[in-house]
């Protein structure tokens, strides 16, 4: 594809961001941050008021089915709607379904209606960070898409769940739990008031589709593109793939350190922050390094050969060198690196599709909704078949990850498409016009 470098205007251009939406970067960061705050805590927090194991485990399944269900959506609806809309409808689920859970559910201790709004609210965030993710396609140059999806995923993953969790760690000796859960919402307010309020780019206040475009058309449309372009099954499988080890570890590898390795819990801890840190660093990296080798490249080579082998180095390194703390860290942070590498796949995939970038987009989102019991569901399903034993899952994984590569490799720019971007760069055109 011709792309031709856009032209440099300040700092946020040199850095990769578009700068008509820099201020929405900023809010998605803060709004992340609000979002993430109980991620460190709310399961202890449930436990120690009185909710079984079994509970908080239903809370979490339910709520991943509704944050998976919305990150589908939020294509579709900003098909509809335009990104902004779909941004303030996130914004407003995500305040009016807090406060109900704060002041019906976690403050009077009801465990139904603690259920109910919180699953309800898993409704609320992805429709804010993916409808953020569609206007970024929809107005950014083909040639800083990488690079911008790596910001995405930056201001993304660095609120949630980690400056969210650390405000939390400060918060919560000071004021308590439940104000700190009251903070959080007073965060995603501000966070969602900057991205709105402050960004003024033209295209994500509009419909993409045009009038003529039937509502029910573009909602099928955002599902019948799997079949209709197969390219895009492929990269969801890719995406579900991308995120789903980390879901398993979350929850096999606390007891594989602390109770069979011996580590303590606070090393535990700081390595967990060492691998999330890697990965939010790792998520710029590969979005601009994508720009320039090419987002199949990164996503093939760097995320799915390279999980193929730091895997098993993040299970093996603690056996081969027993206590040291920082040869397991150098394993972790070249793991947390090699997920942050599937990060150009959002911006190869506009490209891919770029006639129906919100729903090609929404195909990732599905995929990165799904990856949140599809990693899980690999562990009871190893367990299941080989039984119990950490290493099944981890070359189950390993291999998992290699076949992503090959599947990415089959992710390839079809010549119309290519044609059909570059006379939109020719008409003179920040990104293809939406349309069937």
């Amino acid at each position: 594809m011709s792309e031709s470098s856009p032209p440099k205007h300040g700092l946020a251009e040199a850095l990769g961001i578009p700068r008509a939406l820099f201020w929405a970067f900023v809010g998605q960061l803060l709004f992340m941050v609000g979002d993430g705050v109980e991620a460190g805590y709310l399961d202890t927090y449930m436990l120690h008021h009185g909710h079984t194991q079994g509970f908080v485990n239903e809370m979490f399944t339910f709520y991943g089915i509704t944050v998976m269900i919305a990150a589908w959506f939020s294509g579709p609806l900003s098909d509809l709607m335009g990104p902004k809309k779909v941004m303030w409808l996130g914004l407003i689920l995500w305040t009016i379904l807090e406060v109900g859970f704060l002041s019906l559910g976690l403050g009077p201790n009801s465990g139904p209606m603690i259920l109910l709004f919180y699953t309800l609210r898993g409704f609320a965030y992805p429709l804010f960070a993916y409808g953020f993710l569609v206007w970024i396609a929809a107005a950014t140059p083909t040639a800083m898409l990488g690079s911008a999806a790596g910001w995405f995923w930056f201001s993304f993953s660095a609120g949630l769940p980690t400056l969210g969790s650390q405000f939390a760690r400060f918060a919560i000796p000071q004021i308590g739990e439940l104000r700190t859960f009251w903070c959080s919402l007073g965060l995603v307010i501000i966070g969602g008031l900057v991205a709105l309020l402050f960004t003024h780019e033209p295209t994500g206040k509009k419909r993409l589709l045009p009038d003529h475009v039937p509502t029910k058309d573009i909602f099928f449309g955002s599902m019948s593109i799997m079949w209709r372009e197969p390219k895009t099954l492929i990269a969801g499988i890719v995406r579900v793939i991308d995120t789903s080890s980390e879901y398993a570890f979350l929850a096999i590898m606390p007891a594989f350190f602390v109770d069979h390795l011996g580590f303590s819990l606070g090393q535990w801890l700081n390595l967990l922050s060492l691998i999330f840190l890697s990965n939010i660093l790792f998520n710029l990296v590969s979005g601009m390094v994508a720009d320039s080798l090419g987002h199949r490249l990164v996503v093939s080579v760097f995320g799915g050969i390279g999980g193929f082998i730091a895997i098993p180095l993040f299970y093996y390194v603690p056996l081969w060198f027993p206590g040291n703390f920082w040869a397991v860290a150098a394993a972790g942070i070249f793991y947390g690196a090699t997920v942050a590498a599937f990060v150009p796949l959002s911006g190869l995939m506009p490209q891919i599709c770029p006639r129906e970038k919100a729903a090609a987009l929404s195909i990732l989102g599905l995929g990165a909704g799904a990856s949140t019991w599809v990693g899980p569901a690999v562990v009871a399903g190893c367990e299941a078949v080989f039984g119990p034993g950490m290493q099944y899952v981890i070359w189950t994984f390993a291999v998992i990850y290699l076949a992503s590569a090959g599947m990415t490799m089959a992710l390839t720019i079809s010549p119309e498409a290519r044609r059909y971007s570059e006379e939109a760069a020719a008409r003179g055109e920040s990104a293809p016009v939406v349309g069937h």
